[in-house]
């Protein structure tokens, strides 16, 4: 079974993960991608990784060829997130090419990896007298870190255990290397927390989970500097804010997420509550996280620039990982938004509809020149994308000794073991382009049990219909249904999907007076593609919105329509009294339309936004009237 997280034995978990092929998605938003994943980016990704030297490297310290080492540093762990990606591919859907491409590699590992265990290319040969000397920035335990997960996923993915082996022995080695008494350190970028907390789950062997606790209990110390940039300033339980680089820190808090699932430390656990409030000052409204491009770092609280986010796919991709684990430990319905959030917006919005180009970054305003790109030399994002895509199928659903958790709508069957017994949900709706949802049960005998759904915090409203029953359900829960379920027992979900306008918080200065349209999971932004105008000049006239079936190379989407203003200078001018400034900017009447964040930069390049000019409805408490009694007199101008 393909587990991306294997918790069903962790104590001090409320929800267990479910087999990424245990979930089949069918429908037009998941599949096409999926679809894509196998048979384009993980292909053309692989041709990459040769073209770029990764896997040279590993041929280079397996002794098969000869040469200089080629790429950066940390350039193994862009090679071992395409196996892990691959591998739950393959978990899904027969391949036969990917299959090879797999088995080759993993092959290739195995020969490059040390007798004692040690395994990272950049420090064979030539580089063996400097292993272990510089944690803080050599990169070698994330390396390993990744190395590991890559084994845990072909392992569970094909059932073939000999890399699995090979990731034993490493961890070995660094468990001899590293601990009291040892050599003491801890890495500069996390990532071996999670894996040997997975490497745990996996064996059931104490030691690697003890190993996992020593790297997270040696930070703050200073043992690679005490700079709050790798979070070694404090130590963890003690932290009140995530600082430094993005990634890393949502990594260090994905793996202390884990580590509280198989201990259950209560000190632990408030300091991720702690922490993950003070993200949420520190997150785009599309999941994005890293406002800043010095450092790839997080910024200041409510720190959210647009044209100059950062907002790194790999944070993204981070940000899902953590509020994953925090969904699965706690149950609550607001991590399952926040991971939504990420996963349809900043993510995704990390590949091209088509699967074959990237963002590093993903600014939510551009004047036209940012462009996605084929491959970067540092090629973390797009090989961390297609590790997040590829386990996708498992976020939808979750279990536990009570029930079911349905956490994602799509359509989709869902093949779930619960307490010894096979339960097939199966999911007719178009979410997320419409609200309503039918889960059907196919079950071989009657069975008792709770099927909790998520009502996402975004809906103004929701009712629930089952064979007893209706009833509306409060938005950002779970509503939980317990009872006897027969064979072909259906739930009717209503969602209704109206557009939103979202405000920022008056801190967020680039924001002010300005709003984003919002329909159901998805952030809408505006491109000048589908506009004939400027979109940095529109200001938005009013409320009333249409939708329109629509699509972007090939791949469906739903457009909004709406009214607009476009301002105008009539002359050069930067400042002005107010009066006069009203005096200088002509008003025109436009139709404009928006598109989900996720989709732009896929034609040809131009200005973008997300936040859009709506100066009334920057004080949320006239958000619910009409734009603006000043606005009607420039309307009657129109």
């Amino acid at each position: 079974m393909a587990y991306v997280l294997k918790n069903s034995k962790s104590p001090f978990t409320k929800i267990r993960s479910v087999p990424v092929d245990s979930v089949k998605l069918t429908d037009d938003f998941w599949s096409p991608r999926l679809a894509d994943l196998r048979q384009a980016t993980l292909p053309l990704q692989h041709k990459k990784l040769e073209e770029t030297g990764h896997f040279f490297d590993f041929r280079r310290a397996a002794g098969l060829e000869a040469g200089q080492f080629k790429g950066l540093i940390f350039y193994d762990s862009d090679a071992y997130k395409w196996l892990e990606a691959t591998s739950f591919t393959l978990a899904s859907s027969k391949d036969d090419d990917l299959l090879r491409h797999a088995l080759n590699f993993a092959d290739l590992i195995k020969k490059a990896q040390d007798k004692d265990g040690y395994l990272d290319t950049y420090f064979a040969l030539d580089k063996k007298s400097d292993r272990w000397k510089n944690l803080r920035d050599n990169h070698e335990l994330y390396c390993a870190g990744h190395m590991i997960q890559a084994a845990l996923a072909f392992r569970r993915a094909t059932g073939n255990g000999e890399l699995l082996e090979a990731a034993e022995r490493l961890a070995d080695h660094v468990i001899d290397t590293f601990g009291p008494g040892k050599k003491e350190g801890v890495p500069g970028h996390p990532e071996i927390e999670m894996a040997l907390v997975e490497l745990y789950r996996e064996t059931g062997k104490r030691k690697y989970l003890d190993e996992a606790s020593y790297f997270l209990n040696a930070r703050g110390k200073g043992l690679i500097g005490g700079s709050p940039y790798y979070l070694d300033h404090a130590p963890f339980r003690e932290l009140k804010h995530l600082t430094g680089h993005a990634v890393r820190a949502l990594y260090l808090a994905s793996g202390a997420a884990d580590l509280y699932a198989e201990t259950g430390d209560p000190p632990l656990l408030k300091a991720l509550s702690v922490l993950w409030e003070d993200l949420q000052k520190k997150t785009y409204v599309t999941g994005g996280v890293g406002s800043r491009h010095e450092g790839e770092t997080l910024g200041d609280d409510y720190e959210l620039p647009n044209a100059r986010a950062y907002a790194e796919t790999c944070a993204a991709v981070a940000n899902a990982m953590f509020n994953y684990r925090m969904l699965l430990i706690t149950g609550e319905a607001k991590y399952a938004d926040a991971m939504e959030l990420a996963v349809y917006n900043g993510a995704l919005s990390g590949i091209s509809i088509d699967g074959t180009r990237y963002f590093y970054a993903n600014p939510l305003a551009d004047r036209g020149s940012t462009r996605r790109q084929e491959w970067y030399e540092c090629a973390c994002c797009p090989t961390n994308i297609v590790r997040l895509l590829a386990y996708v199928p498992s976020l939808f659903y979750g279990v536990s000794q009570e029930g079911i958790w349905v956490n994602l709508y799509g359509r989709s069957e869902a093949s779930i073991e619960l307490n010894g017994s096979k339960v097939v949900l199966r999911q007719e709706t178009e979410y997320p382009w419409r609200g309503k949802v039918r889960i059907e049960a196919k079950l071989v005998s009657d069975l008792k049990f709770s099927l909790n759904l998520r009502v996402p915090e975004w809906a103004s409203s929701a009712e629930i219909k089952w064979p007893e029953g209706k009833e509306k359900a409060k938005p950002g829960s779970y509503f939980s249904i317990n009872r006897t379920w027969h064979d072909g027992d259906a739930v009717d979900i209503e969602i209704p999907l109206q557009v939103s306008l979202i405000v920022a918080n008056h801190r967020v200065f680039e924001d002010t007076c300005r709003v984003t349209l919002k329909r159901g999971p998805l952030v809408y932004c505006v491109e000048s593609e589908d506009n004939d105008f400027d979109v940095w000049d529109l200001e938005l006239a009013n409320k009333d919105f249409k939708i329109k079936d629509d699509f972007i190379l090939n791949k469906k989407i739903v457009s909004i329509l709406g009214k607009g203003i476009l301002l105008r200078s009539k002359e050069e001018w930067t400042y002005a009294e107010e009066e006069k400034a009203n005096a200088l900017i002509a008003r025109q009447g436009v139709d404009f339309k928006a598109i989900p964040y996720y989709a732009w930069a896929n034609r040809r390049a131009g200005p973008m936004t997300v936040w859009i000019l709506a100066p009334e409805t920057a004080d949320p408490s006239k958000s619910g009237q009409e734009i603006s009694h000043a606005k009607q007199r420039i309307k009657q101008n129109i």
